[in-house]
């Protein structure tokens, strides 16, 4: 399957399920509407299921992992050997992402797409390892495209057809992660792009550099933007010259999420840069999508709106693998059981009537 293949077979939420779904909404035994976004939230699941009862018992993290060329430019606080090192640490259980995912009994699933490192496909204690590596990570987009437009498209399949694979084992809500030492860089680039916004206000600290390194990361962004010049409505082409492998696997887990009709969490900024290359792709992928939270990295703020997306949390959060998502998803199977479980006024026996 390509990537216009798996276009052609998107569509929106159901509307009907979402209209049958507020209908009982209304008749639940509590004042109008006084559990606020959890009423929102459950009722967009019910038109991603079409069903009246969702649910989301079932859940995984997809933690899409590369390596970046633009890293050799200095624009993060952290070497790349740290891409493969955090890669190990989520197979040992002992990251940010093992620890949550395990207080919400999630499964924590990394895709290696292009990180440097051989690290053989396994399954431990932390997770599971599946290695679909485009090659050894991207070139330097600050000098020339970061890829091939083969490969691009190929990072996007290998994301699609990992959360397919998910979504045939059970799985009912997929999270997104991310992790790559100097993607932060890329998805500026994509952001900067596709909404227009300016570089300065869509490039953040990253792994957390000074002033010196903040303006050395924005002008290395803009001179790759600059040489390459990708077109903003043309998702592959942008991928290709200012995007990393980890972002198009994310952005192929969220068309596999829409074109299956299952929910997925986007986690930060770098989750937001795939899904704002699979929004280019299919608009409607965003009934699919629910932002988990907002990150500190300031042009998330601006993807979230050009996606038209409300974050569900706001904790100053900024490390990505799918911390913000892991958090979210407890109130995500909240709102699906509000509307599963409780009783309308009707059902309970209790009089409406002053």
């Amino acid at each position: 399957m390509n990537v216009s293949e798996i276009i052609s077979g998107i569509e929106g939420t159901d509307i009907n399920f979402i209209d049958r779904a507020r209908k009982r909404t209304a008749k639940l035994a509590m004042p109008q509407r006084a559990l606020g976004e959890l009423h929102v939230i459950g009722e967009r699941l019910c038109g991603i299921r079409r069903t009246l009862k969702p649910s989301v018992k079932e859940k995984a993290f997809l933690v899409a992992a590369g390596d970046h060329g633009i890293a050799r430019s200095s624009v993060s606080a952290y070497p790349q050997v740290v891409t493969g090192e955090m890669v190990k640490t989520f197979l040992r259980g002992g990251a940010g992402i093992n620890a949550l995912s395990r207080q919400i009994k999630a499964r924590v699933i990394v895709i290696d797409v292009g990180i440097i490192p051989d690290i053989h496909p396994q399954t431990s204690e932390g997770g599971r390892l599946i290695v679909r590596k485009v090659a050894r990570g991207t070139e330097d987009f600050s000098k020339g495209p970061a890829m091939t437009k083969d490969q691009a498209e190929y990072a996007i399949i290998q994301g699609f057809e990992a959360a397919k694979e998910l979504f045939k084992e059970g799985v009912e809500l997929l999270g997104t992660g991310d992790m790559g030492i100097g993607n932060t860089s890329p998805s500026s680039a994509i952001g900067a792009v596709i909404t227009r916004a300016p570089v300065e206000n869509m490039t953040g600290r990253g792994t957390g550099i000074d002033n010196k390194g903040l303006q050395r990361k924005c002008e290395t962004i803009k001179r790759g933007i600059e040489i390459n010049n990708p077109k903003p409505e043309d998702s592959l082409d942008v991928l290709s010259k200012v995007g990393g492998f980890e972002i198009g696997a994310i952005a192929g887990a969220i068309l596999a999420a829409a074109f299956f009709k299952r929910p997925v969490v986007v986690d930060g900024f770098i989750s937001g840069a795939g899904a704002l290359i699979a929004y280019g792709f299919c608009p409607a992928v965003t009934d699919y999508m629910f932002a988990g939270h907002q990150s500190v990295e300031q042009g998330h703020k601006i993807m979230l709106e050009y996606l038209g997306l409300s974050p569900i949390l706001d904790l100053g959060m900024r490390l990505g693998e799918g911390t913000g998502a892991a958090l979210s998803m407890h109130i995500i199977e909240a709102a699906a059981l509000i509307i599963k479980e409780v009783l309308t006024f009707e059902e309970a026996g209790v009089s409406k009537d002053i």
